[in-house]
């Protein structure tokens, strides 16, 4: 009896946090066609960053509150994970986002399950499976597709260059993830960890982006969406309030009832709602061979981060290693 009651509440959990994943994907990925039309009305993309990282710090106050033994326990940890995870990850993204398309800054970023594998394989000198290798190998090969390299890389170099920045910001993520998942029982509490990675990264971006030049009177009008005007702060209170807080808080609590599968085909969606949602709302279309692309984008990142290790054998890594790791991504940006 005790048994049936216990798979009733998994199954049930698992339905919750599936839809709780999807509603974090949906979120996560509508960030970036709401920012395009602030960059190019004329907000530099670091203003942009800092205007959404710190309101969603502001209104994660509260959380920081509750935890604020947090910061006495894991001092390294929410440093690192405000300046990599936050800061790091949003600014290249944006940066990127300025220079080429919202579908493909996004599936470059993509490639970061890939480079976790090869954090673990060169880094921490660890093996990995054959199908791991494979889904790396097809990433690499989705990507070639995505920036159509064969017409000479007719994207821009720079803005490649922030996304592929931005990849690596997020391995910084999935490995600071593993650090936090090593205490057991003691591991911090996510949301604890979300907020204040969200204050560090605002600090951070304080001094980088200079909001006190931030052009404020920008936000009291409208922005272009594909032709059609739309206001600007309803674009900016969008970004801070669905595509960061709730996609966050979403997401942490999806991938407490997801396994790491389940977590890691949800975190694909992600860059397919994104592209989808740029071809709709901002004209961007892609040629068949970037869609193609993308998909085998998608299917080698979920191939590689699938075919990790299980837990027992990366424990001396960090007790969940990066398929743990990714199946929380819903909690980086």
């Amino acid at each position: 009896m005790p048994v049936r009651t216990s798979e009733s509440s998994d199954s049930g959990g698992r339905g919750v946090g599936l839809g709780l994943a999807l509603v974090s994907a949906l979120a996560f990925g509508g960030s970036g066609v709401a920012a395009k039309p602030l960059i190019e009305s004329g907000l530099d993309p670091l203003h942009v960053v800092w205007l959404r990282v710190a309101g969603a710090a502001l209104v994660m106050l509260p959380l920081a509150w509750r935890h604020r033994a947090l910061p006495r326990r894991r001092p390294a940890l929410l440093l690192g994970f405000g300046l990599f995870a936050v800061a790091g990850v949003q600014a290249c993204y944006f940066a990127a986002l300025s220079r080429i398309p919202v579908g493909v800054a996004l599936l470059v970023e993509y490639l970061a399950p890939a480079l976790v594998l090869g954090w673990v394989r060169f880094v921490q000198r660890r093996p990995v499976t054959r199908a791991a290798a494979l889904g790396v190998v097809l990433a690499a090969g989705g990507l070639a597709c995505v920036v159509e390299v064969w017409s000479g890389l007719s994207f821009d170099a720079l803005g490649l260059a922030f996304a592929l920045a931005a990849a690596c910001c997020q391995v910084g993520y999935f490995i600071l993830s593993d650090q936090g998942g090593d205490a057991g029982t003691e591991a911090p509490d996510p949301l604890g960890v979300i907020a204040y990675g969200l204050i560090v990264g605002a600090l951070v971006l304080t001094a980088v982006a200079r909001p006190w030049e931030i052009h404020w009177a920008g936000l009291t009008g409208s922005a272009r969406m594909n032709g059609t005007a739309v206001p600007a702060l309803a674009l900016l209170g969008w970004i801070v309030l669905v595509a960061t807080v709730a996609a966050y808080v979403t997401g942490v609590l999806s991938v407490r009832r997801l396994s790491p599968q389940v977590a890691g085909v949800v975190a694909c969606l992600e860059a397919v709602i994104a592209t989808v949602l740029a071809w709709v709302l901002l004209g961007e279309h892609l040629s068949a061979p970037q869609v193609f692309g993308g998909v085998v984008v998608l299917a080698g990142a979920f191939i590689a981060q699938s075919a990790a290790p299980a837990k027992k054998s990366l424990e001396p890594v960090a007790a969940g290693g990066p398929e743990r790791a990714l199946s929380g991504q819903r909690t980086s940006a």
